[in-house]
């Protein structure tokens, strides 16, 4: 068997603390590297995968580099970079534009000239378009191509790929490999909606605390289960509250804590309490799961007590309210009889799987060859950027593509390829007529 050929390396490297760590999560859509205030939090290289209009390639996030300042960054961490340095296809210089040119960016900036490898300068925490003024004076450092960039706010992260990608090349493969380790799936919802009984019963054991109480549960819990030979990790997290009323500082924590799990997570599971009925916060709680872009599976428990159990009557209700989830199975469950709650499993691995699909270049011209859009919009041809969520960059000859359109062509793509229980991102790219 002929082995894979290697995936293009790019390896993002900088003085501590000017945000190489927030790009790395932004570039990969994971959470993997740690991100806070104190400088040198990253300390080894942290390897992921990505892709970009269809090329995937491998990124690296190095630890701080300090070249001369072995006191502040040891030798090794210096070391490690350099053999990523080595491998890579293209480097990322990342420098904080909010201060000014320091030694160590001078420093670094003579060493990457040296490696002879591309370099693009990326001037990171240009966070509003009137700040990109400040970048420019970054251009002494002697490299040609300079990008304005917010790592935190996803901006100018666009045009960034577009360079460094470019020479990358496409992959034709249908459908990206899904990972086999465990799927992280989140249990959110109000308080006191049955997400501790849901884990136990998941889990087959009394693990989270369960009381009639509503917001017993302060901190996350997790239970890895195996199911069919697949393993999934839930987190019972704590209740979300309304900010009005959460007054006390530990459940002011558990709403952080909680939207922080909602990023982590591959899947989220919304518990809906079918007795009190569908709430403002329900709406509010899965708006955060559909704005990270997560899969969704709407759990309405307790159903074995509610007083009609008309499901067709709920699920119309639901679809109203929660309009932008129309793409997201609902299941009607009890955590405490453990009526439906098997059926879960097979839920969420779809949802994953789902999430993780790409479609090949190829099948997406065979799409838009048969795609008619909005009368007065010219549709050249799609390509898919990313997956979890899958993400489509619509060339057009449009400069803003409207809603109606990216919706028409979200419904197209389900309708064509599934992407059942995740959501999709279109976004458009405005092409010249060649005429």
């Amino acid at each position: 068997m002929e082995a894979s050929p290697r995936k293009p390396t790019v390896v993002i490297v900088g003085r501590p603390n000017v945000g190489k760590s927030t790009l790395f999560n932004a570039i990969t859509g994971t959470r993997r590297s740690i991100v806070g205030d104190e400088p040198g939090i990253t300390r080894d290289r942290i390897h992921g995968t990505a892709a970009h209009l269809g090329r995937p390639f491998e990124v690296i996030d190095t630890g701080g580099i300090v070249p001369s300042d072995l006191e502040l960054i040891p030798s090794e961490i210096f070391k490690q970079a350099r053999v990523a340095l080595d491998e890579a296809a293209h480097i990322i210089f990342l420098i904080d534009g909010r201060t000014e040119i320091t030694g160590p960016d001078r420093e670094l900036a003579r060493l990457l000239k040296r490696l002879g490898k591309p370099v693009a300068l990326a001037v990171n925490k240009i966070d509003a378009t009137a700040r990109e003024g400040l970048s420019h004076e970054f251009y002494e450092l002697g490299f040609e191509h300079l990008f304005p960039v917010s790592a935190e706010h996803r901006r100018g992260l666009e045009e960034l790929l577009d360079h460094v990608t470019a020479a990358f090349p496409a992959s034709e493969t249908p459908a990206e490999a899904v990972s086999h380790g465990s799927i992280r799936v989140a249990i959110v919802g109000r308080p006191n909606a049955g997400k501790s009984t849901l884990l136990n019963a998941l889990a087959g054991a009394e693990r989270a605390i369960v009381s009639p109480i509503a917001g017993t549960t302060r901190d996350a819990v997790d239970e890895t289960v195996t199911h069919e030979g697949a393993d999934y990790t839930f987190v019972d997290t704590a209740g979300i509250r309304r900010k009005g009323k959460t007054k006390l500082m530990a459940e002011k924590l558990s709403v952080v804590m909680a939207r922080r799990h909602i990023r982590m997570a591959s899947v989220v599971l919304i518990l809906i309490d079918a007795v009190e009925g569908i709430a403002a916060q329900d709406a509010t709680i899965a708006g955060y799961a559909h704005d990270d872009g997560k899969p969704v599976i709407v759990c309405v428990n307790k159903w074995d007590a509610h007083p009609d159990r008309n499901q067709k009557k709920f699920t119309e209700e639901l679809k109203m309210q929660l309009k932008f989830l129309d793409y997201a199975p609902v299941l009607f469950m009890s955590a405490r009889t453990g009526h439906g709650v098997n059926k879960l499993f097979r839920l969420i691995r779809d949802g994953y799987e789902e999430s993780s699909r790409r479609v090949g270049t190829g099948e997406l011209n065979r799409f838009v060859e048969l795609l008619r859009v909005e009368p007065g919009v010219k549709l050249y041809y799609i390509t898919q950027a990313s997956v979890r969520p899958p993400t489509f960059v619509a060339f057009t000859d449009q400069r803003d593509l409207h809603f109606s359109a990216e919706r028409f062509l979200a419904n197209q793509l389900r309708k064509r390829f599934g992407f059942r229980g995740t959501p999709l991102v279109i976004k458009n790219r405005w092409k010249r007529n060649p005429r």
